[in-house]
């Protein structure tokens, strides 16, 4: 089994491996974290297997027991007045042994003021987006790896254009138990649009992540690397707003070596307590802290931090995340255990 599924990953790769990372694809939304946690990692972790039924959003491999009846509700104060949330909700059936998940993901853009090619105002618009995902996760034989797949549909209202469309997630868990290590490989938003806004068909914002974490042994502390959109190499573009200017004139472009490009590709993380009803979250996005770099400026871009705290049968988790000196974004989290 092991053996055709990792070349369907290979194949599904190579198939869209010019994929884009932001703003040629529509549907932006599905990208963004889904829970606190999440967010306080760097802002994609794919490999925690335990009772964060949120985690099923983003690689559907992880889905396990231990999240069952286990409910989920997450809200996101987002930049420049976007709101987002997300709702997701594990049930295991036939002896525990078999976990589906459901999901959903919502962004409101907030209220626009509208104007026609002449000026004339024509009032005011919206816009918002949800997906609403199925996800189904299995071990392969009797073996350490896990294959997990989510379904989504996905509905888009911009103004008066609307746009539905449909997507799926595969993922792809080592677990070694002995040295509590985890490995995971996911290949996101793999999907069509069904109806477009204007007759245009636009990609998804398709993605691929490898992930790694590990409890060490004697210290209360997993640590998490991901390499995000592995799609896509290089993946750094040069600012403009940092091109430099010799003494006759001549302007030299920003070079982005073969490390910068590694590091933008690169989020870190560390939990302290990960088992416990108290833990503390910390994380380090390298790609958005050089892109909203500011010159000879400490903004702190790219940092996160935060925590949870479980109280009798609910668990509350906060997230702050620092983008630019003029823009931050907090994460709240509400998991309810309806055992």
């Amino acid at each position: 089994m092991l053996k055709k599924i990792i070349p369907l990953f290979c194949l599904l790769i190579s198939m869209v491996s010019k994929a884009q990372v932001g703003g040629e694809s529509t549907y932006q939304f599905l990208n963004l974290v889904s829970s606190p946690r999440q967010a306080a990692l760097g802002g994609k972790v794919i490999t925690n297997v335990d009772y964060d039924v949120a985690q099923g959003l983003y690689n559907p491999a992880t889905i396990n027991v231990e999240m069952d009846n286990q409910l989920a509700l997450n809200y996101t104060s987002y930049l420049g007045g976007i709101s987002y949330g997300t709702a997701s909700y594990a049930y295991t059936i036939d002896r525990r042994t078999q976990t589906f998940h459901a999901g959903m993901t919502y962004i409101n853009y907030g209220s626009f003021d509208g104007y026609d090619e002449t000026g004339n105002s024509t009032g005011t618009f919206t816009g918002n987006e949800a997906a609403l995902s199925f996800g189904y996760s299995s071990q392969l034989g009797y073996s350490d790896f896990y294959f997990g797949a989510n379904v989504k549909l996905i509905t888009s209202k911009l103004e008066q254009y609307n746009s539905l469309g449909v997507a799926t997630d595969l993922g792809l868990l080592y677990i070694n138990e002995d040295l509590d290590f985890h490995a995971a490989l996911v290949v996101r938003n793999f999907g069509t649009q069904i109806t477009t806004y204007a007759g245009l068909k636009e990609s998804l914002p398709f993605e691929v992540d490898f992930g790694m974490s590990q409890r060490l042994e004697n210290v209360p502390i997993r640590w998490h690397i991901t390499l995000e959109n592995l799609q896509k190499w290089p993946i750094a573009v040069s600012n403009p707003a940092r091109v430099t200017t010799d003494l006759s004139g001549n302007q030299t472009e920003e070079k982005i070596g073969f490390l910068g490009n590694v590091m933008r590709h690169t989020i870190i993380g560390a939990e302290i307590f990960p088992e416990g009803g108290f833990n503390i979250r910390l994380g380090y996005n390298f790609r958005r802290a050089e892109e909203l770099r500011i010159l000879d400026q400490r903004n702190f871009s790219g940092l996160s931090a935060g925590f949870s705290i479980k109280l009798n049968k609910m668990r509350f988790s906060y997230t702050h995340a620092k983008y630019t000196s003029a823009a931050n974004s907090n994460f709240f989290g509400l998991q309810i255990d309806l055992r």
